[in-house]
């Protein structure tokens, strides 16, 4: 049995604190924190944490938590920020109470601390019920320096006010952005954290997040209850990366990875597939060349962590893998980060690049994308975020009395993923009250116009990740501003593809031809007579212009000769945005610079130094093609918006012989596993499905997995449910 039953302490032993004696087991060290002057702090950096100085912003930090502060710091991956919430929390005496999703994680700050020789435990589900429970008597008792706890864990009655009975000394609550609606990597799990914050007060709280927009840093400050929140947004410059982005049909990435690994000084390196096949398949390939390897979600956790100590005992020089890689991972001198698919949010991708040149050398961040990229993203985005209309329809079908959820998929005649998917997101936002049993009551009236608008902001996000890899502006620079860094010089970084294309390892350029020249010179002189305006006015304004166009000259065409123009120094390109019927429209202005103005717009001088980024063979079919690629591209789509609808997991289980069947499962076996659920669910106080959907218990009961591997096979099954959940289900299917 898991921990989640536990029966928590209800009294704690008085006892010594490392900084002081407690009372009774209770609140704070006898007299509050210990006071610490600015020197007592070098004194910890470097006599308990061995560290000769503070990075840069860090000292600012721990002085705010220390006179009790309440903090937000953004940070990116590799900054420094753990040691935030370590040093103050340690200074000010007592417990530091650290909540993070993160297992992986946990373990490592764990062990980190206990090298140190500081107290450091850890809750969480991977954890037996009698450890969890002497962890809690440690903690009551005074004698933890630190306690990690993962954030379900607030939802196990008596574990919150387990905590209260002793108000640590500072709440850090890690990867911040899960709680806010706009962030990357949203938990519902995460927003009872603002519920639970006040019975630890009056201890201070500090947010910590590599990856938060202003927007995201609103919301953490409202959901965690952040009083007079002192904001440290900084550090997202990463001097030392040069950010490539290429825009490249699927079929020729592979080979360009392998182009760009042969050199041995690109290496270190990881490499991220959008896909398990995908990765599977690229580490095949390279594997043959160097010492290489796969890693994703799909396979057996001992091998996850062979793959994983090879690469960082550098064993392993190239891991090929998907998101499910890094979180947590500090591997110093990694050269390359390769993606070999578009992100799907510039919040995701910072953090996946930062992972790159932690040694403070030159390091490289190439992006491989097209078109089918966006695509695919916006089949999972209609899949996970259901029509309002099919909402509407299922919260039409509830009362204010219960009645199962199987009752209601019955009234409203939905197949079972859709309605799935339909139900969880009533749920997340207050339009439905599920229990435990999967029983349904009708919720909120005013559910609708929060889910509008965070499916728009998530449709919003890969927006973004879209116009940064069209962009025409330095990259860093455009990562620094969306992150909304506080103390950033502005200015371009001088190493990226656009800032120093020479030193481009993927992209090609080429001169422009006549025609293109003529359009190059039409650019300039619209600018020189009305410079800053968009690039849509200064398209319209050449397109109709006079004089011959290039064979196909199109807006993708013209925003090539833009960055071409940009490249030469002869003009900038800024993001702006403007507001209309209520919503936010962005575009992008076009300047010239010095160097523009004084530049004679003579075609034939423009094509003499201007470079135009070689267009790839798939992103530009000949001009008679066009509509027959356009008809082409709505017929594909049209199966595979019918099947986001039905609920398919991916594009590829449109097509013919892609369909999954199962035999008819045994009838008592689901009754098993759905009994265990609901126990879980009980435990948990959450919905059933969110331990697990009808459709995963009934491919379980066809499937009857005999072991992990099996078990990962299993559609909807993923490697945290296995590590979670795989003992008891696995022994469910061999004795039921």
């Amino acid at each position: 049995m898991g921990s989640n039953s536990l029966p928590y302490p209800r009294e704690g032993r008085g006892g010594e604190g490392r900084m002081g004696s407690i009372a009774g087991g209770e609140g704070l060290p006898v007299g509050g924190p210990l006071p610490v002057h600015s020197k007592d702090l070098g004194v910890l950096l470097h006599d308990t944490f061995r560290l000769p100085s503070f990075r840069p912003y860090q000292e600012a930090v721990c002085r705010a938590v220390v006179e009790g502060k309440d903090v937000l710091l953004v940070m990116p991956t590799g900054a420094g920020k753990s040691l935030c919430y370590q040093l103050p929390g340690l200074a000010r005496g007592g417990t530091t109470l650290v909540v993070s999703p993160l297992i992986a994680l946990m373990e490592d700050q764990v062990a980190k601390l206990r090298d140190l020789g500081l107290r450091a435990e850890r809750i969480h589900s991977g954890r037996d019920r009698a450890s969890s429970r002497q962890v809690c008597i440690d903690y009551l008792a005074g004698r933890l320096d630190y306690l990690f706890i993962a954030p379900e864990r607030l939802a196990v009655p008596g574990f919150p006010e387990m905590l209260a009975k002793r108000t640590p000394a500072l709440v850090a609550v890690d990867e911040a952005h899960c709680i806010s609606h706009w962030g990357h990597d949203f938990r519902p799990e995460y927003r009872m954290l603002g519920q639970r914050l006040p019975m630890l007060r009056p201890a201070p709280v500090i947010g910590l997040t590599a990856t938060a927009t202003p927007l995201v840093q609103d919301d953490i400050a409202a959901q965690l209850g952040l009083h007079t929140s002192g904001r440290f947004i900084h550090g997202f410059r990463r001097t030392n990366i040069a950010v490539e982005m290429a825009e490249m049909k699927p079929s020729e990435r592979r080979d360009a990875v392998r182009r760009i690994l042969a050199d041995p000084a690109h290496r270190p390196a990881i490499v991220y597939a959008p896909t398990r096949k995908e990765a599977d398949a690229l580490g095949e390939e390279l594997r043959a060349e160097m010492s290489a390897a796969a890693y994703h979600a799909g396979m057996p956790g001992s091998e996850r962590e062979r793959v994983q100590a090879a690469f960082l005992g550098g064993r392993l020089e190239v891991i090929v893998a998907t998101i499910a890689f890094g979180m947590g991972v500090d591997k110093a001198d990694v050269r390359t980060v390769v993606h070999t698919g578009l992100p799907g949010s510039l919040e995701g991708y910072y953090q996946e690049i930062g992972r790159a040149g932690r040694d403070g050398k030159l390091s490289r961040a190439v992006l491989l994308y097209s078109w089918a990229d966006r695509r695919n993203h916006e089949f999972f985005h209609t899949r996970d975020y259901p029509d309002v209309d099919v909402l509407r329809q299922i919260r039409r079908a509830l009362t204010a009395e219960s009645q199962s959820t199987e009752k209601v998929r019955g009234r409203v005649k939905m197949e079972e993923e859709p309605f799935a998917k339909a139900l969880e997101k009533l749920w997340v936002h207050g339009g439905a009250l599920v229990d435990a049993d999967d029983n349904v009551i009708r919720g909120s009236e005013t559910w609708e116009r929060p889910y509008l608008a965070q499916r728009d902001h998530k449709l919003g996000q890969l927006e973004q990740m879209v116009r940064c890899a069209d962009a025409h502006g330095c990259r860093m620079l455009h990562l620094v501003r969306h992150f909304g860094d506080q103390e950033d010089s502005g200015k371009p970084c001088g190493i990226c593809d656009v800032c120093d294309p020479d030193a481009c390892i993927v992209r090609r350029f080429r001169v422009p031809e006549l025609a293109e020249a003529r359009v190059l010179s039409a650019i300039l002189h619209a600018l020189l007579q009305r410079d800053g305006q968009s690039t849509g006015q200064i398209f319209r304004e050449v397109s109709g212009g006079p004089g011959p166009l290039p064979l196909g000259f199109d807006r993708k065409a013209f925003e090539r000769l833009l960055g071409g123009l940009n490249r030469a120094g002869l003009l900038r390109i800024l993001e702006d945005e403007f507001e209309k019927d209520g919503k936010l429209i962005r575009f992008q202005r076009a300047s010239l610079t010095p160097d523009g103005l004084r530049t004679p717009p003579d075609p034939a001088a423009l094509a003499s130094f201007v470079q135009l980024v070689q267009e790839p063979a798939a992103t530009a079919p000949k001009p008679r093609d066009r509509q027959r690629e356009k008809e082409k591209r709505n017929a594909l789509d049209k199966p595979v918006r019918a099947a986001a609808r039905k609920g398919a997991q991916h594009p590829q289980d449109v097509l013919p012989g892609a369909e999954s069947h199962f035999d008819q499962p045994l009838p008592r076996l689901v009754d098993a596993l759905k009994a265990w659920r609901r126990a879980e669910a009980q435990k948990r106080k959450v919905p059933a499905f969110r331990i697990l959907t009808d459709r995963a218990l009934t491919d379980l009961a066809a499937a009857r997995p005999r072991d992990e591997v099996e078990l990962l096979g299993v559609r909807g099954i993923g490697p945290a449910l296995v590590k979670k959940y795989g003992r008891e289900i696995l022994a469910i299917l061999g004795t039921a």
